[in-house]
């Protein structure tokens, strides 16, 4: 079974600003430090931020549906500000999953105005369909927010 949520925040910050976060490691180090009571460490396997880079996250012990996984920068487009990472490896796949991918866009509105949009795209073997329940956009926007405040006090 595949499917799809998205949601999105509108932010008022440049869309420059907020893909320097998105395009880059650097988000990884604003979800660890913002999400400490769910991520445990996310640790930089391979890679520089592009695509291809591999990361291992580690998530505090009863916090979620499983211990970690492993997920792949699949693509970095830094002139669209699209970044696209897939479970490559435990997580989800390991609870029926076949694809777990989440994309983060940024969209400027204008000059001081953007808009952040994430999305999970998955894949579920059809007789483990009810672990589909595990997917929540919620985690996403939280991380939306906290770059979004992120971005706004670095530049104040």
């Amino acid at each position: 079974m595949l499917g799809t949520v998205s949601d999105e925040i509108e932010v008022n910050a440049p869309a420059s600003a907020l893909w320097e976060v998105y395009g880059t490691l650097e988000i990884a180090a604003v979800v660890e430090k913002g999400l400490a009571a769910l991520v445990q460490k996310i640790e930089v396997l391979e890679g520089d931020g592009s695509a291809g880079t591999l990361l291992n996250i580690v998530f505090q012990p009863g916090g979620f549906a499983f211990p970690s996984y492993k997920e792949k920068y699949t693509k970095v487009d830094n002139e669209k500000r699209v970044k696209e990472a897939e479970v490559v490896e435990g997580g989800y796949l390991e609870i029926g999953f076949n694809k777990y991918l989440v994309r983060f866009e940024v969209i400027e509105k204008d000059e001081e105005n953007s808009i952040t949009r994430a999305t999970i795209e998955y894949d579920i073997k059809e007789e483990l369909v009810d672990n589909a329940s595990f997917v929540s956009i919620d985690p996403l926007v939280g991380i939306m927010n906290l770059v979004a405040n992120h971005v706004l006090v670095k530049s104040n």
